[in-house]
């Protein structure tokens, strides 16, 4: 932890500013950040555990942030659970998604090829930067 998120944390524990206050200086911290140093890229490579969407945009001069973990162990119970859907629902899926732009068929996801991708997710990081905000995807 680097010694500015010490102080604010510090001024709240002390009761000198809001929550909200030290969010809000938080977030700009991080924001300030050289991207190396924000990086999830610089944690040690280990096994991901979970995938990471965060996106933080002004909207009318207002800031909000999306910050979304999903457990990849949910992926791979969905991928399992998807053996027992019968392949009749299955067609009518692979119909509706077709349908709506997305061509998957889930008839040939397995739960091998999800270790896979799994895997080279750990390795793989979506930035977005835009001048009123920036998008960020990454495994941990």
């Amino acid at each position: 932890m680097n010694e500015q998120r010490k102080d604010i944390l510090g001024m709240l524990a002390e009761g000198k500013i809001t929550a909200d206050e030290a969010e809000r200086l938080i977030t700009a911290l991080e924001r300030d950040q050289p991207p190396a140093a924000a990086s999830p890229a610089a944690r040690p490579k280990g096994k991901a555990k979970y995938l990471r969407v965060v996106m933080e945009f002004l909207d009318n001069g207002e800031p909000f942030r999306l910050n979304v973990r999903v457990p990849l162990q949910l992926l791979r119970a969905g991928v399992q659970l998807a053996a027992l859907i019968p392949p009749q629902a299955l067609d009518k899926a692979n119909a509706a998604l077709d349908k709506s732009g997305m061509p998957i068929d889930l008839t040939q996801l397995k739960p091998e090829q999800l270790e896979a991708l799994v895997d080279h997710l750990d390795e793989t990081i979506v930035e977005m930067e835009m001048p009123d905000g920036h998008l960020r995807v990454f495994c941990e």
